[in-house]
């Protein structure tokens, strides 16, 4: 009789969980139930396994709303019954068809119409649905001869009165406006949460025929669905003998590329991973990854296939991936095997600037009506509800900053506050709005529209309505492609040398920078900024501590750094041993034989599946569900219970001790979770090596490039500092010799036109292509005549000096601009013959302070170019030692001069605490730590130059200065403003710092790791 249900999939509408609408109707006895979220199917498959499991008849569909008027409901009378909703829904939202207001195109979907909405005729699967407070309207004729195609309407949308307040707080939010202002067709009627069936059915007892109609639409719905079934495109070729065929076929082609036709363990790999691969039926799902990479290649795109996925010699050999499973000893089980029925994810990246050709390439190679992307539930957070809950309240902009910035215990104790509070706390969780999964892709067998509705957000491309843990479930395995700055760096620094020096280098080639000397040598000592993963202060600091000189080291420091696996104590203990490898014995041999690499640590995934092979004797399978369960992704207590107890015994019937085997088991608890994904590591430390080689034998072009491409961790300012200490001239945007992007000449860099900030985008791409087409432009008044541009933006290109071609002073360039442009006008032309010039006028020379063109670039580009900061400081103190020289400094105090590049904040059990990293005046860059006693009284104070006093610490190489006092230094006052002095120390205030935030919990000390470094004793 509950035909029209409401979840909080019901966007800012609902207030109940699928969970709670099922659990309801258990305490109210309901046998049949009905899932009819407003234009949504988000919930119907989570609501579905709920209500088998409880012994519910479900029964799903969609309430049709345009507009917020409530068209009809329809529910489902079978699997393609969603279909048709979902096209219906589809067609709106992607491509603007109208919803018909009634008589959908419908065969396998009933529709029920609200009193408000009945059409001029009712066709069979139509029907009327009546409210119990609208039975007294029945007396009327016109209604009562339709009682016959009239079913009961009794909609649930709320639990408690509380939720009901909840309900209009969220039609508040979704109407921008305040609760008070919302009127009666807003929001739902106060009636409509669950009641008693029998009560309801009593209400209705004068109209037999309306319980009987709608006991036959109930009984009429069935709605079944096989989740077992893969949903993903199941061939390739056309078929499954095909896709065998030609998976073969390429694996063998690639097999001797990459190996030697004859290298029998390659080739025994491959067969042993064929076999799993064809019994499980992911022929298709290789094939089109491979596809994809073969379309990526054929475009000249660079991608990197990483993830569990490079634990495959079958994709090493088809090209997906670039990492030898047989180099470092990859096990294929933790990619695929046959305990798992669902496909595994293939990462793969591409450059951000090529990443929309690739999906474009999907979509049409597979079809719009197969290919859609994953959505994501994007829910409520913290500061929007209390923002978006106190603007239902009507409070002002004032209070609303209070509730976002401060702490709840900070909020003042008032009855509006209280409120917010009570019903902000129940909002945690509910979903907020549907957005677009960041690279999920799915590609259906059947049409996508057969399984969610698709919406159209932004960017372009349809989304489904579920998460990627629903599809999932369903049997819709996502495609991965991502995308990242570090692979447009390296393509276009290729390319770049390729055109300004004529030399082509073939950097997926691996064994050029794999195992380069100079290239460890920069390694070592953490000269990496620029680097794709390898360039943070964190990860510079760890390559310095292990004196990481070599590719497998690399590896293992791209696992450790990651949050997890440092926060259970690995990364420092794998310190530790790495440095003192005669300090620390195996606790059994196994470790030292499988795990010497890493020193007897399990730092990698893979090396629980090893312990559990090799030391427990349980199967790769095994070792692989007891990784997953351990990290959060096994679903199935019992099956961990049941491998928990198989490792038991075979250690047992092993021989090993008891106490061995619990420690070896708790190991294995511990860091399991934790630990990274070997494959993935390496496929970073490749990408890392390829962005090293080019930075050591290419730095001025490598730069250029990581300028362009948005850098990395830091601002552009730092990389722009990193060409100008690998010998490059760098120069301001000139309009004769600035691209859009950064260029370079020689060593001569000019920073591009992008680099401006208020200058607009499409200008800044024009006047280059200007140039390029009618020459260089020959003065300011010939560049007025070609671009159109307002006296303003003219303005700020002439205080960047990009007119510095004319030989005139900036202040004669202004004067002229207002004689060529008047005050505001804008005035284009394209010259001709008959152009009169401009007459000269002859100005008197005045005197520059030659500072002003660096607090006119600080202004316009956020950083100066002219000068360093240190030249702008007021003093000439320049400190006692350099950061080339802390390493000699060990617990010694040192007082430095240094400018700001970033900090990062990190929560200790002490409080907060900030790791810095600056540079000195010869350029160099070091790190300090700031503890939260120190910081109490010696805060950060924004960008810009510090005086520091503190206490070097090396730690295996690697010197940290701890900060006991520091002060920031001021700059000289900006000559521009020499009669105003507030203004005068304006600009200064502006400069810029990389501020990281991170909420971990605080790592361990070495005495809570609990890894024993001696020899287990039976």
């Amino acid at each position: 009789m509950f035909l029209n249900c409401h979840s909080y999939h019901s966007l800012r509408y609902g207030t109940i969980s699928v969970e709670d609408l099922v659990q309801q109707a258990l305490d109210y006895r309901i046998k049949t139930l009905a899932l009819t979220d407003i234009n949504a199917v988000t919930g119907i498959y989570d609501f579905y396994k709920l209500c088998t499991v409880n012994n519910i008849k479900p029964i799903v569909g969609a309430e049709i709303r345009v507009e917020n008027e409530l068209y009809y409901l329809c529910l489902a009378k079978n699997q393609q019954g969603i279909g048709e909703i979902n096209r219906l829904l589809t067609a709106y939202n992607c491509d603007g068809v109208l919803i018909p207001k009634a008589n959908p195109e419908f065969e396998n979907t009933f529709v029920i119409y609200p009193l408000q909405n009945i059409p001029e005729r009712l066709l069979d699967h139509e029907f009327i649905g009546i409210r119990q407070d609208e039975l007294n309207l029945l007396m009327q004729s016109e209604l009562k001869n339709l009682v016959h195609k009239m079913v009961i309407l009794h909609p649930v949308t709320f639990k408690t009165d509380e939720e009901y307040e909840l309900h209009k707080i969220l039609r508040a939010i979704d109407h921008n406006t305040l609760i008070t202002k919302l009127s009666e067709g807003d929001y739902c009627k106060d009636t409509e949460t669950f009641v008693n069936k029998k009560q309801l059915l009593e209400k209705y007892k004068y109209y037999p025929q309306i319980i009987e109609n709608t006991k036959f639409v109930v009984n009429e719905c069935c709605f079944d669905f096989d989740f077992s079934i893969p949903k993903n495109k199941k061939h390739f070729t056309g078929s499954k003998e095909n896709d065998s065929k030609l998976l073969r076929q390429l694996a063998y082609e690639g097999l001797s590329k990459r190996y030697s036709a004859d290298h029998s363990q390659a080739q025994a790999r491959v067969e042993k991973e064929l076999a799993v691969i064809e019994q499980l039926n992911f022929c298709a799902y290789f094939l089109i990854t491979w596809d994809i990479i073969q379309y990526s290649n054929s475009m000249g795109f660079m991608h990197v296939g990483r993830g569990s996925g490079a634990n495959s010699i079958v994709s090493y050999c088809i090209g997906i991936t670039d990492i030898c499973p047989l180099e470092l000893d990859l096990y294929f089980e933790r990619f695929l095997n046959l305990n798992r029925k669902t496909p595994p994810d293939f990462d793969v990246d591409w450059s951000w600037q090529n990443r929309d050709t690739i999906l474009e390439y999907i979509f049409h190679k597979y079809g719009k009506d197969h290919v859609a992307f994953c959505g994501t539930n994007v829910e409520f957070k913290y500061k929007s509800i209390f923002r978006e809950v106190g603007k239902a309240f009507g409070l002002p902009k004032e209070e609303l900053d209070i509730l976002t910035r401060k702490p709840m215990d900070q909020h003042d104790d008032n009855s509006v506050f209280r409120l917010v509070h009570q019903y902000g706390k129940l909002l945690e969780k509910y979903p907020n709005q549907r957005s677009m999964h960041s690279c999920g892709i799915l590609i259906s067998e059947e049409p996508i529209t057969n399984y969610s509705a698709l919406e159209m957000p932004p960017k372009g491309f349809p989304i489904v309505q579920f998460d990627m843990h629903t599809a999932e479930k369903i049997g819709l395995e996502k495609f991965d492609i991502l995308s990242q700055r570090g692979l447009g760096t390296i393509k276009d620094t290729v390319e770049l040398i390729k055109e300004k020096r004529g030399i082509i280098i073939d950097i997926k080639d691996t064994t050029i920078s794999k195992d380069e000397t100079k290239c460890n040598e920069f390694l070592s000592i953490g000269k990496t900024i620029g680097c794709f993963y390898i360039e943070s202060p964190a990860m510079r600091g760890l390559l310095r501590r292990l004196k990481c000189d070599n590719y497998k080291v690399l590896v293992a420091a791209s696992s450790i750094i990651r949050p997890g696996v440092a926060q259970s104590g690995m990364m420092k203990e794998y310190i530790f041993r790495h440095n003192n490898p005669r300090k620390f014995e195996y606790i059994h041999d196994i470790f030292k034989k499988e795990l010497g690499e890493t020193y007897g640590i399990m730092v990698y995934q893979e090396d629980v599946i090893k312990i559990a092979l090799h030391f427990g004797g349980l199967s790769a399978p095994d070792g692989d569900v007891l990784r997953r369960a351990m990290s959060g992704k096994g679903r199935s207590l019992s099956a961990l219970q049941k491998v928990k107890d198989h490792f038991f015994e075979s250690c047992k019937e092993l021989g090993h001790p008891e106490q061995l085997s619990k420690e070896v088991y708790r190991q294995i608890e511990s860091f399991a979770g934790y630990s990274f994904c070997k494959a993935h590591s390496a496929s970073y430390a490749v990408e890392s090596y390829q962005s090293l080689y080019l930075k050591v034998y290419y730095p001025i072009e490598f730069m250029v490039c990581a300028i362009n491409n948005g850098g990395g961790f830091y601002r552009t300012e730092v990389y722009v500092h990193e060409a100008k200490m690998s010998g490059a001239t760098i120069h301001n945007p000139c309009v004769n010799f600035s691209e859009f992007r950064t260029t370079v000449y020689g060593t001569d860099v000019y920073l591009g036109l992008m680099h401006i900030e208020k200058l607009e985008k499409k200008l800044a791409e024009l006047i280059p292509e200007e140039r390029k087409e009618n020459g260089h432009y020959t003065s300011l008044e010939n560049f007025t005549k070609r671009i159109p541009m307002g006296i303003e933006t003219l303005q700020v290109l002439i205080f960047v000096g990009a007119f510095r071609f004319t030989g005139k002073q900036k202040y004669e360039l202004l004067i002229e601009a207002r004689f060529i442009l008047g005050k505001h006008k804008v005035v284009f032309k394209h010259p001709t013959l008959l152009d009169e010039p401009q007459k000269n006028y002859q100005l008197p020379k005045i005197k520059r302070n030659p500072f002003e063109d660096a607090f006119d670039e600080i202004e316009t580009l956020g950083f100066p170019v002219s000068f360093n900061p240190f030249d702008l400081l007021q003093t000439r103190y320049r400190g006692r030692v350099m950061a080339k020289d802390l390493i000699t400094y060990h617990k010694r105090q040192v007082k430095m001069l240094a400018y700001l590049i970033s900090r990062k904040h990190v929560p200790t059990k002490r409080g907060t605490m900030f790791f810095g990293t600056w540079i000195d005046a010869e350029g160099e860059y070091f790190d300090t730590a700031h503890f939260p006693n120190v910081l109490e009284q010696y805060p950060f104070q924004g960008g810009g130059c510090y005086l520091l006093l503190g206490t070097v610490e090396v730690d295996f190489h690697f010197p940290t200065i701890t900060i006991h006092k520091m002060a920031k230094m001021p700059f000289i006052p900006d000559p521009r403003y020499s009669m105003d002095q507030e203004k005068s120390l304006e600009t200064a205030r502006n400069l810029h710092e990389d501020v990281s935030m991170t909420h971990r919990k605080p790592y361990p000390q070495e005495h809570e790791i609990g890894l024993p470094r001696n020899k287990f004793s039976s």
